[in-house]
């Protein structure tokens, strides 16, 4: 593996060429014609088109990368995260091509990106799941049954996916139909997998996510957790480590279980385990697990120390992980918030357009992941984040008055992003007294009530 091509775009295809670098390998980037001026493009040693500016016929075509990656000479694939990070069928014909995919294995992320399947493997490992249905549910009426066993109200969630897309909440029997029928329009559209299954909705709950890792010599170990609980329509928004939510021995007893999941099923790579977490009852509860690397990975580096990024190319190449003998120690708090062109007081309606004035802040334990410049145009065909800026504090509180400071001297010109709203939550009662849950941004900072 000398040469990696980066199945990606953005911040993320950025965050990877400097980490292969680092790590001596050299890197081919792959580009639409929307990201023709993308930094990416011109940071990788070498860089080739690849198509339209529609996703789906550019970065959503494996046929497509796999030829550009033969062709350059590379021995790997970075697929990042989204497009075809946790698609089982392009990392099974990258092996069949020869080429390293620098993720789990095949099986690893179609057993686990069946959500359905994750929940029965974590039941089998001794993992706490949310009661909810079997499997997917046939159809409307099959799936009302299965909500009168568990209660109402349910989460309808899709099969495939995430990213909040197909997951609807039925309050009562008369409204299962119809919003079963939104959910499984929406993941057909969105994942081409119109298959739903249903847990119970539990009120009131944090999110969070143990960050994992293995390697091919049968290391396992979590790198701890990250609370994501400031979320709008489950989009997250801020990411933070540790969670301010949590007990000691719950904490403990979470990421043993998040390990013990990922060494069940024989996880290489990096990875995280999501649960909810009912603070009512100190009560956690598995709910998926993703196989890929994370938008708010950088959360949990800031703690740790540890470069996940050079992390997963060390053990691509069979090399074993650097803690192998225990999680590495965390140190302070983290807090990343992610800086999207979405307006927030329109909806967080996404705002494509050219940034005038990019001036983020700079300043000591805060660090800013992003692709765009001065006279960037943002375009309307993918995701809307234009970065993240992740601060760090010896305390939670210290982590707040820093993140304070940056954003009174981040200046952004030309379009609408979340700047605003971030300003607003450092300020708000509720988020330094840390209480809020899931649904908080819609039923308090918004102070109106809005169904996912």
């Amino acid at each position: 593996m000398t040469k990696v091509l980066v199945a990606n775009r953005g911040e993320i295809a950025l965050r990877v060429i400097r980490a292969c670098r680092a790590e001596g390998f050299k890197t081919v980037a792959v580009y639409s014609d929307a990201d023709q001026n993308s930094p990416h493009v011109w940071a990788a040693d070498e860089a080739v088109r690849i198509g339209p500016a529609p996703a789906n016929q550019s970065y959503l075509r494996p046929e497509i990368l796999l030829h550009v990656a033969l062709k350059t000479g590379c021995g790997a694939v970075h697929p990042g995260y989204g497009f075809l990070s946790e698609r089982a069928d392009f990392a099974a014909q990258c092996r069949a091509e020869k080429l390293i995919f620098i993720g789990p294995s095949p099986e690893v992320i179609a057993l686990m990106g069946d959500k359905a399947e994750a929940r029965r493997t974590a039941m089998r490992l001794g993992v706490t799941v949310v009661p909810g249905s079997e499997g997917a549910v046939a159809d409307a009426a099959s799936g009302a049954r299965a909500a009168e066993k568990i209660g109402y109200p349910v989460l309808l969630k899709a099969r495939a996916g995430g990213g909040g897309r197909g997951m609807r909440v039925a309050r009562a029997a008369a409204e299962f139909g119809d919003l079963f029928a939104q959910a499984r329009g929406e993941a057909e559209a969105a994942f081409g997998d119109g298959a739903i299954y249903l847990e119970r909705f539990v009120q009131r709950v944090r999110h969070i996510e143990v960050q994992v890792f293995g390697d091919s010599r049968g290391n396992v170990r979590h790198v701890w957790e990250r609370d994501c609980t400031v979320q709008r329509r489950h989009q997250k928004l801020v990411e933070e480590s540790p969670s301010p939510a949590l007990p000691a021995p719950v904490r403990a007893a979470l990421c043993a279980a998040a390990e013990k999941l990922a060494r069940g099923v024989g996880y290489v790579g990096a990875g995280t385990v999501e649960f909810i977490f009912d603070p009512a009852r100190d009560e956690f509860y598995f709910i998926e697990m993703n196989t890929r690397i994370q938008v708010e990975h950088p959360v949990t580096e800031m703690v740790c120390g540890v470069d996940l990024v050079r992390e997963q190319l060390r053990v691509a190449v069979g090399d074993g992980l650097s803690f192998a003998q225990a999680s590495p120690e965390t140190r302070g708090h983290a807090i990343e918030f992610r800086i999207n062109a979405e307006d927030p007081d329109r909806g967080f309606l996404p705002a494509p357009g050219m940034i005038e004035v990019w001036r983020p802040p700079a300043m000591p334990d805060v660090r800013l992941d992003s692709h765009v410049y001065e006279g960037y145009i943002v375009p309307p065909f993918y995701d809307s984040l234009l970065g993240k800026m992740i601060v760090h504090g010896g305390t939670r509180g210290e982590a707040i008055a820093r993140a304070v400071k940056a954003f009174a001297g981040f200046q952004i010109a030309g379009i609408a992003t979340t700047l605003p709203f971030h300003r607003r939550l450092l300020a708000h009662d509720d988020f330094i007294a840390n209480r809020i849950h899931t649904r908080w941004v819609e039923t308090d900072f918004a102070g109106k009530e809005s169904q996912p």
